[in-house]
């Protein structure tokens, strides 16, 4: 059974949480607090954690950091702040998604199974197949309708930097530093690279449903024709 960690200093919410959850099949531990929730984590090695920013002994920042310094789970932030600057600083801890309170609980779930699914589906294999296109992180080839593309070695840093975390939002910051790492940051430069691949590879450029953009904070590569 898929083990769902809830971190959050608010009863209501944990109960909540807790009571969806289980009557959706899954089992559920609580913690209310950053130390409890790294001790849990490391004790009972959980399939996904649910977490709040707002932590009575620390922030939740860092213990998103902890964890990925530990393991590898899809991490949720739920969280009341809605700043694209906390947004941010949490994806780039490591957080595979954001959602803000309040909520709707349809649409936690919804997330929380995309990203468990994301997360096998890395783990199974390097190929990833979408509806027009097929890319082999292995073997670095892109081919539609079985013919190769050619991509440009930045124009494949940029689709490896998107591609090897399906559905997760990534922050246009760890794009860059992931194509141009140690180098100065060039945001138009890295626009272009991305209009040069949806051309490549999406069946309209013009209203792309794979290479897609998140207004403000970054880009998703989306396997199907929608997010969740």
């Amino acid at each position: 059974m898929t083990r769902i960690l809830v971190v959050d200093d608010e009863a209501r919410i944990t109960q909540s949480l807790a009571l969806n959850l289980e009557a959706r099949g899954y089992e559920v531990t609580i913690a209310a607090t950053a130390r409890d929730a790294l001790a849990a984590a490391t004790a009972e090695h959980p399939d996904a954690v649910i977490l709040d920013l707002g932590l009575p002994d620390g922030s939740g920042h860092d213990v998103v950091v902890a964890l990925r310094e530990r393991c590898d789970m899809p991490i949720l932030i739920l969280s009341v702040r809605d700043g694209e600057r906390d947004k941010v600083k949490a994806l780039e801890a490591g957080a595979d998604d954001y959602v803000t309170k309040p909520f709707g609980m349809n649409e936690l779930v919804a997330r929380l199974r995309a990203a468990l699914r994301r997360h096998q589906r890395a783990e199974e294999s390097p190929t990833i197949v979408t509806d027009h296109f097929t890319i082999d992180l292995d073997e670095r080839t892109a081919t539609v309708g079985g013919a190769v593309v050619r991509l440009t070695p930045t124009e494949w840093a940029v689709l490896d930097a998107l591609a090897r975390q399906p559905g997760r939002l990534v922050t246009q910051d760890q794009v860059l530093a992931h194509v141009w790492p140690g180098a100065r940051h060039d945001t138009a430069a890295l626009r272009v690279h991305l209009t040069h691949l949806r051309r490549k590879l999406e069946p309209d450029p013009s209203r792309p449903r794979h290479i897609v953009t998140d207004t403000g904070v970054g880009y998703r590569f989306v396997v199907g024709t929608a997010a969740l």
